[in-house]
């Protein structure tokens, strides 16, 4: 291990996350403090039309006190298997079920102050569902083709690292697996939905 933990506090418990200090004496012999964020992970989703529109939400982000365009993703509840969180957050946010799910892969957004993962997931295969939005969630979900929301990420009109991961991932799978023929219809064999 690269570091061994001298001591641990918990400086603050929030709702979903909680800030961690740990004194820590390092590879190199340094002793040190070192605050970070301890969180659940994630699972966020690039969920795809058959006519081939990425689900987009344009979402209040209050940190940020503004709205901004993001994929659907929320926090993993404890215990919860990572691809469980991912059909739920599709469903709440958009009001879409998925049949057919691929891994796209995971990502650490921010390493430097967090050990939050987020799993990035392609849906497709989508039909309607209940959407549920939680009390806090201040969001509306609108259908973009997938070009134009990789434009948008030209632009800086979509700025979340999340979902420029997972938008880019998922315009790679395709490409590679479609050859640009625009069918989605088989892209996620990996992981049926179960209802």
């Amino acid at each position: 291990m690269p570091a061994s933990v001298n001591r641990r506090s918990v400086i603050h418990r929030g709702r979903v996350f909680q800030l961690v200090r740990e004194n820590v004496t390092l590879d190199n012999g340094t002793t040190t403090d070192l605050d970070f964020i301890e969180h659940p992970g994630a699972a966020a989703i690039v969920a795809l039309t058959g006519e081939n529109d990425v689900v987009l939400v344009r979402q209040y982000r209050h940190a940020l006190g503004q709205y901004i365009w993001e994929i659907p993703a929320g926090t993993l509840d404890p215990g919860e298997p990572v691809l469980d969180c991912a059909r739920r957050e599709l469903a709440e946010e958009t009001g879409y079920a998925a049949a057919e799910w691929r891994k796209l892969g995971e990502i650490t957004p921010v390493p430097g102050y967090s050990d939050e993962r987020i799993h990035l997931f392609l849906a497709t295969g989508l039909s309607a569902a209940a959407q549920r939005l939680d009390a806090d969630e201040v969001l509306e979900a609108h259908g973009r083709p997938l070009a134009e929301a990789a434009a948008m990420i030209a632009r800086g009109e979509i700025q979340d690292a999340k979902s420029i991961c997972a938008l880019l991932l998922a315009q790679n799978w395709l490409g590679r697996h479609f050859h640009g023929a625009g069918k989605t219809g088989s892209a996620g064999t990996s992981c049926r939905s179960g209802g």
